[in-house]
């Protein structure tokens, strides 16, 4: 039993005339009537009764026919599926996500991709630091993850976005009026930043940025994420740096300022696995590449 003879059934059987059915299947009447007879043959029973006025289903053909209708329905339901799988339209994507600067862009990327791929589910991996998206990426978790740059080999990916960093204080601090903070005037502070093995590259830039002005950060306190770097700052344990999204947050005892005296811009990029031609992958980079605009190159 083939799908074709199913097909050759169904119009027979709601054509009641062998001679429409053929002309609806856009095929010569012998070849349809030899389907029929195979089919009759496979099953074992008479579907239809001809004579030579008239075609009518037996009791056996009207209840193959709601087989037939089930089976052929589920067989184009695969049909597209595998179609729109294979352009990209239908699947699932999972993508990492670290950091508040990724909350920033979420939502406006979430809405455009939701919009042109409403069939494709997109499943949303929250981490804290870029090493643990970078390991998801490496093992499978993930398809593609939102990282702080730089994205190492063999990962390929492109930077969306350039942000400062901030100086976060207590609002009692001496530094706190300032409009600015020079990253040398905090070399005598105590500071608060994530942990040392957790993978976070945001940590490491900081303590770059600080080694280019003469000084290694003195850390009395480390916290597992922004919100908690910012409320124990708030608690006067220290001060940190971090990027300017976090100003979002607007914890009470806070204030954040621009730091000027070394190149700090922290740059955040989309990361994925080189030589993945995954069709729902290439969707999201290219809606990705539309929404979300790589930055201006900086003056070396």
């Amino acid at each position: 039993m083939e799908l074709r003879h199913l097909r050759a059934f169904t119009a027979v059987a709601e054509e009641l005339h062998f001679g429409r059915a053929a002309q609806r299947l856009h095929m010569a009447q012998p070849p349809l009537s030899q389907q029929i007879r195979q089919l009759e043959r496979d099953l074992g029973v008479v579907l239809l009764e001809r004579t030579i006025r008239q075609v009518r289903l037996t009791n056996a053909g009207a209840v193959f026919l709601e087989h037939a209708r089930r089976v052929l329905a589920e067989a184009d339901r695969a049909r597209e599926s595998v179609l729109l799988t294979e352009l990209g339209e239908r699947g699932e994507i999972r993508v990492g996500l670290t950091g508040v600067t990724t909350w920033r862009m979420l939502p406006r990327m979430t809405r455009a991709y939701r919009k042109r791929y409403p069939l494709v589910r997109l499943e949303l991996h929250p981490a804290v630091f870029s090493g643990a998206q970078i390991s998801a990426l490496h093992d499978g978790t993930i398809d593609v993850g939102f990282i702080r740059a730089p994205v190492p080999a063999p990962l390929a990916g492109r930077v969306l976005l350039d942000e400062p960093l901030v100086a976060v204080l207590p609002e009692e601090h001496p530094l706190a009026p300032r409009r600015y903070v020079a990253l040398a005037d905090l070399s005598e502070e105590n500071f608060v930043t994530y942990p040392s093995r957790q993978g976070s590259s945001l940590r490491d830039t900081a303590m770059r940025a600080c080694s280019t002005v003469g000084f290694a950060p003195r850390v009395v306190q480390e916290a597992p994420d922004t919100y908690t770097v910012v409320a124990l700052v708030g608690a006067a344990v220290g001060v940190a740096l971090l990027p300017a999204s976090a100003e979002r947050l607007q914890l009470e005892g806070v204030v954040f300022r621009p730091v000027i005296g070394a190149d700090v811009q922290v740059p955040i990029a989309l990361a994925w696995r080189a030589g993945d031609t995954s069709p729902v992958l290439t969707g999201f980079l290219a809606v990705a590449a539309a929404i979300l605009p790589t930055p201006p190159q900086r003056p070396a």
